[in-house]
């Protein structure tokens, strides 16, 4: 058996190789690469499949929360960015960007734990917070930052259940579930805004960064819009601190032709994953992905799929994969409140965060390339089942 890789993005440029060559050389023959006709084509193509009155196209997941939160807080507050009195409520398991936005926006991130079956954000958690802040009068609690983690969703009904009784925005945090949708709608157009990231190894991704942020409200929308282009309409005469956040003319070409493929490949990851459950079943001493109960409302559409591996031998998998010629990755290794740039008063902890801890100790992502055989899916299924055979 060849070696089996997370994601093979040689495979994929291959299978749609005349599609991307032809997007490419429409750039080459017009050569307007700050934004070309091709990044409003995206927005708009976009904007369509999710269900949002606008898109705008970023230069990355990561500056499409950092525009979301700064557009935030110019229209709730009318300044620049939050004072560290603001507090955002977020998880504590997810990529380093969703906190570290917060605190580029200047507010102060507050992490709650996760549930311990979908390792998203804990409803219950957050309630329990919100009940202890309503009485700290120095409290003020703005928005909620959701991650739909490994292309699960959240359980939307409660988070914007919450978010109406406190008055809170809710920014949801695509990155990892392009495709994915609670009870219908897409995710990314049920919160007041929603981000997402084109980095090579999404669900949809280019040929490097890229992102985009979604909005059903024209003034969030307008300002984005402006921070991206140095912060204003006019760039030559600026209202709002900006950057230089566009989405390159050529990512928004490359997206273009990868996105006829996107749903078909989510099925494809449907599949694989379908795979795993069947043959994992009863292999004792993993926990495999769910998608049951509450969350069979939502579509997964299975960015990694991620197993939480018991009795400390999650290492000890990792390695004899690799042995037998097996990709995985660990996300994450570690919960954003131990990082040291979330620690000296910028962030605040609520509660125990055990099970953001023991999720960082225990899961496991296996390869799940949309055009992975199955016969290398089987072989994955067969080397972990070999290695608990010989340790239980």
């Amino acid at each position: 058996m060849k070696p089996i890789p997370m994601l093979d993005l040689r495979l994929e440029y291959e299978y749609m190789k005349e599609d991307i060559d032809s997007a490419i050389k429409r750039c080459l023959e017009h050569q307007r690469w700050i934004l070309g006709p091709e990044v409003k084509e995206l927005e708009d193509k976009i904007a369509e499949y999710i269900g949002v009155k606008h898109c705008v196209g970023v230069s990355s997941g990561t500056d499409a929360l950092v525009l979301s939160l700064r557009a935030l807080a110019i229209k709730l507050k009318g300044q620049e960015y939050f004072d560290e009195s603001n507090k955002i409520i977020t998880t504590p398991f997810t990529f380093t960007a969703t906190g570290d936005a917060i605190l580029r926006a200047g507010a102060t991130p507050v992490f709650v734990d996760i549930d311990p079956v979908t390792c998203n954000i804990d409803p219950q958690k957050i309630r329990e917070y919100m009940n202890s802040a309503i009485r700290d009068p120095q409290s003020a609690v703005v928005g909620i930052i959701p991650v739909h983690l490994y292309g699960q969703a959240c359980d939307m009904d409660e988070l914007m259940s919450l978010a109406d009784r406190y008055n809170l925005f809710v920014l949801e945090d695509v990155a990892q579930a392009f495709g994915g949708s609670w009870k219908g709608r897409k995710l990314g157009s049920i919160g007041t805004l929603g981000t997402f990231s084109f980095f090579p190894s999404k669900n949809l991704g280019g040929f490097g960064d890229g992102g985009m942020v979604a909005a059903n409200d024209d003034e969030l929308a307008g300002t984005v819009g402006m921070l991206l282009k140095h912060g204003g309409k006019d760039k030559y005469n600026v209202g709002h601190i900006g950057y230089n956040a566009r989405l390159d003319t050529l990512q928004a070409a490359i997206l273009l032709a990868k996105i006829r493929y996107l749903d078909r490949f989510n099925e494809h990851r449907v599949n694989i994953a379908s795979l795993y459950d069947e043959g994992m079943r009863d292999v004792r001493g993993i926990i495999l992905p769910s998608n049951n109960g509450p969350l069979a409302h939502c579509r997964h559409v299975y960015h990694q799929y991620t197993i939480r591996v018991l009795g400390g031998k999650r290492d000890n998998l990792q390695q004899y994969l690799k042995e037998k010629g097996i990709s995985s990755m660990i996300y994450y290794p570690f919960s954003l409140h131990k990082m040291g740039v979330f620690r000296d008063g910028r962030s605040e902890v609520s509660g125990s965060l055990k099970n953001a801890e023991d999720a960082s100790h225990q899961v496991l992502s296996l390869p799940i390339e949309p055009l992975q055989r199955e016969e290398e899916t089987a072989y994955v299924v067969k080397c972990i089942g070999e290695f608990f055979q010989a340790v239980y």
